[in-house]
């Protein structure tokens, strides 16, 4: 009987060889494809997060740099005001500063200005033609210009946000009303004046919707301040130094008083684009975090699938911290490609994207971004090594995290127990 079964087994002994080697082709086979699913899938995630965190830092480049043309880099408010006498001392005193490009006097107030039944509040603010910041608001006028102001004629140019709000063009009239009171024999009243619109401008940021401009001779008139001036506004050479230059230059130049950024002054505004970036970044983690799961699952196949060659390993001494460690590299090899490309990737994409959008519409011959619609012509970007540095780190920790269950329960394999149940 035994002899017989020996001989049918010798017989089916290569049918028997044939099936497990093909049984274990197959299993690395399946295995290497999850391998490659991840290897592929954290590609993907590391190229998107890096090319998506650098457009949204071109959007912010590019806004910032529009609103530098229009806002003061700097606010200085001395507690009393300043006469046209101490505007002529401490701009004697700033000129010595080459870090800054020019000042002009400060004059503005929170207002409410309003057409029929619509109304809003906004910022007024004091202009002049012959000032070095007209010409930065020319640059950003749609209709009218900044010479159109008329010094009696109380007209005010207006942001783009505010006309489509309230419905007005050029020439139309608005009517501000100001925080002060007016006290007369019929009773208290606030104090209203009307003015015509002369002007649209739009820089494609928050002050298109949130600032009105008036000659500087009609709003001195406006607020009651005569020959005086509520402060200083500077302008520096590189407006993104604003807060260092404060720190460093701006409190030994103009002591006695207040001094505000426009980083202060916008700070809603940014903050609001950075908890945007940080919530569009968690979104595009998910990727990542699909490529970690496909790293645990190629692993614990690859766990069962080798399980007879860890018993042989651990009858050979290795230790259970020598195998895990093992299926550590193994899992981190694959992130760690992935890893590679993707940032070669993001990286050359990111760089290239305004090209490869510009190239993309030549071919398909139309406009993404369409000049009379969009304030911008090409997709913006802008390359920010930290944020390549903290993609980068997280990857590397999320597929670290992610092979230590799986390298754990091949450390966990006992030799006589995957022996006696190997078939």
């Amino acid at each position: 009987g035994s002899f017989g079964f020996n001989l049918i087994m010798l017989k089916n002994l290569p049918l028997f060889i044939g099936y497990r080697y093909t049984r274990s082709k197959r299993r690395e086979g399946f295995v290497s494809f999850i391998s490659a699913f991840s290897l592929g899938a954290m590609t993907l995630g590391v190229a998107t997060l890096i090319i998506v965190l650098s457009v949204l830092n071109g959007f912010d480049r590019e806004i910032k740099h529009r609103l530098l043309k229009v806002i003061p880099h700097v606010i200085s408010i001395p507690s009393k005001g300043i006469d046209a006498a101490q505007f002529d001392q401490v701009i004697t005193k700033l000129n010595g500063d080459n870090h800054i490009d020019h000042v002009v006097p400060l004059i503005q107030s929170f207002v409410v200005i309003s057409k029929d039944a619509e109304q809003m509040g906004v910022n007024l603010q004091a202009i002049d033609p012959s000032w070095p910041t007209a010409g930065l608001l020319s640059e950003n006028m749609l209709v009218g210009q900044v010479g159109d102001l008329d010094i009696s004629g109380f007209q005010a140019i207006i942001g783009s946000q505010i006309a489509r709000k309230l419905g007005v063009g050029v020439g139309d009239k608005l009517q501000i009303t100001l925080p002060q009171l007016s006290v007369t024999p019929a009773g208290i009243f606030p104090r209203i004046k009307r003015v015509i619109v002369a002007g649209i401008f739009e820089v494609g940021a928050q002050v298109d919707g949130s600032v009105i401009f008036l000659h500087q001779r009609d709003a001195r008139r406006l607020l009651r301040l005569g020959d005086r001036y509520q402060g200083l506004q500077i302008q520096l050479n590189d407006g993104f130094m604003a807060d260092s230059w404060i720190n460093s230059r701006g409190q030994q130049l103009v002591p006695d008083t207040k001094l505000r950024s426009w980083n202060s002054t916008m700070g809603p505004l940014f903050q609001a684009m950075q908890v945007e970036k940080i919530v569009v970044s968690l979104l595009l983690s998910v990727i990542i975090a699909v490529a970690a799961f496909n790293i645990i699952a190629s692993l614990v196949l690859m766990v069962a699938d080798k399980h007879r060659d860890i018993a042989v390993m651990r009858t050979m001494g290795a230790s259970s911290s020598v195998v895990a460690k093992i299926f550590i590299v193994q899992g981190m090899t694959v992130a760690g490609f992935g890893i590679f490309f993707g940032l070669l990737f993001g990286c050359t994409l990111a760089y290239f994207i305004g090209d490869i959008v510009n190239i993309v519409e030549g071919l398909l011959d139309l406009h993404l971004f369409d000049p009379s619609v969009y304030l911008i012509s090409s997709l913006p970007s802008e390359l920010v090594w930290s944020d390549v540095f903290i993609v980068v780190i997280a990857a590397l920790g999320v597929s670290f995290c992610a092979t230590l269950y799986p390298a754990w329960r091949a450390g966990q394999i006992l030799p006589a127990e995957a022996l006696r149940y190997d078939r």
